[in-house]
């Protein structure tokens, strides 16, 4: 009898250790049903490993990566998409954006307290689904909205795109900036209380009630991150206070807190209470960076370039030098722009492109930029078990260039072909997103 049961569980066992090496198979994406193509690809770049691999195919149904190789089961009937004359690597990462902010010179002079008394949400939310277009034409297949979105552009953008309405790039979004009274603005005390001219933009919260409260306002409307002001005013967040936002969005399905950092005291208090990124870099020293280093703690920087419409060579100088701080003490980094300007002539993904010129200007070596463009972009947007790398199961997000982008990043900066979800969105350079655009939610309605 005993061996009886003993030979059972060694049955079970083996099938259970079987059925773990069997591939999962995942739900077909809907708004790709149907949609199936072998993608030759003349290199294959995997910008963790920092390898390119000659000769691939990948074979995409249903807005997944079903089989990748030298050689793989076609079934019949299936539409090559011949880029053998092109490397092909997973899609890009803007850990920090404003799709739905925009200033421009004319009229507010690049400043956005004006932007957003003179723009609606509603108009904001259509600029924000063109500059999502512009992302993904870039080769931005995943963007973290962080904030400036009116009163929930950013969430409303990021379902129509999960709908199935419109093309963009997987939104990560934070919903309204939560911060102590008046966010960063500076009103007079009739604009406060007489016209709320404040909001939708920043949400008070000055108490741990009011914190707790303000975390879950944005969880509801969507937020899928959230995002503080630190130390935005004279009255800056406590390491408690910190610590509470963390707790509150831990206990929300486990979401991330991103801390907008200005102060080196700002910076050491979120340091401390071990918030998941601190955003900007204008605060960071050589002894933080070893203590962000030692914590774990993203910097997503915002590394401006010094070009003739932006910067100086001044602040240029002292960017890269902490680029090359924080890349020397193993600080983990993310390609982060905080593109919310117009730039005449410039689409929203060519301004954020441009910020090579920082990466490369502190000397970090091209292999490893890419990888802070992806990999590391998955991390920080913490969606690397799901989507990004090229894998099988994933979706098939992915983009294709001239050139060996682990030898010389700047090939990123012409992308040839897009494809999102499992669906081809440029091709050839041409933008071609008829097959994005859906009269009803094909994935789902309402989805948060």
């Amino acid at each position: 009898m005993l061996k009886k049961i003993t030979f059972t569980v060694l049955g079970l066992m083996i099938a259970m250790i079987a059925a773990a090496q069997q591939p999962v198979a995942l739900p077909p994406l809907p708004s790709s049903v149907g949609a199936t193509y072998l993608i030759r690809a003349g290199k294959l770049i995997d910008p963790e490993a920092g390898t390119a691999t000659d000769a691939q195919m990948l074979l995409v149904k249903d807005g997944r990566i079903v089989e990748i190789g030298a050689h793989v089961t076609v079934p019949t009937g299936v539409e090559t998409i011949d880029l053998s004359e092109y490397s092909v690597l997973p899609g890009l990462v803007d850990a920090h954006n404003h799709l739905a902010l925009t200033y421009k010179k004319v009229p507010e002079n690049d400043f956005y307290y004006y932007t957003y008394i003179q723009e609606s949400t509603a108009l904001r939310a259509i600029q924000a689904a063109s500059n999502g277009m512009q992302m993904l034409s870039a080769g931005f297949t995943v963007v973290r909205d962080l904030g400036n979105n009116g009163l929930y552009a950013d969430t409303a953008l990021r379902q129509a795109i999960e709908q199935g309405w419109v093309p963009g790039p997987t939104l990560i979004n934070s919903g309204i900036i939560i911060g102590g009274i008046g966010g960063q603005f500076y009103p007079t005390p009739e604009m406060v209380k007489e016209h709320n001219i404040i909001y939708p933009e920043y949400l008070d919260a000055d108490t741990p009630d009011e914190i707790v409260k303000a975390v879950r306002q944005n969880v509801l409307f969507g937020a899928k991150v959230i995002k503080i002001c630190v130390d935005c005013k004279p009255y800056p967040y406590s390491v408690e206070d910190i610590r509470l936002f963390i707790r509150e969005a831990a206990n929300a399905g486990g979401l991330k807190v991103a801390g907008h950092v200005q102060t080196e005291e700002g910076a050491r208090r979120a340091i401390e209470a071990g918030l998941w990124s601190i955003e900007h870099d204008i605060a960071l020293t050589d002894d933080l960076h070893k203590l962000m280093a030692k914590k774990g703690i993203w910097r997503v920087g915002t590394e401006t370039p010094f070009t003739e419409y932006r910067g100086t060579q001044e602040r240029f100088d002292k960017t890269v030098a902490g680029m090359k701080s924080a890349w020397l003490r193993g600080v983990k980094m993310a390609f982060s722009t905080d593109a919310d300007y117009w730039v005449p002539g410039l689409t929203r993904g060519e301004v954020v492109i441009n910020f090579l010129k920082s990466w490369k200007a502190a000397g970090i070596p091209d292999k490893d930029i890419l990888k802070v463009m992806t990999v590391n972009g998955y991390q920080v947007c913490d969606i690397a078990s799901a989507r990004g790398p090229l894998k099988v199961g994933f979706p098939a997000d992915m983009i294709a260039v001239k050139g060996n982008p682990l030898e010389n990043v700047d090939v990123l900066r012409s992308v040839s072909f897009v494809m999102k979800d499992g669906l081809v969105f440029k091709r050839d350079g041409v933008m071609t997103p008829e097959r994005f655009l859906h009269g009803g939610p094909v994935n789902g309605w309402r989805l948060h």
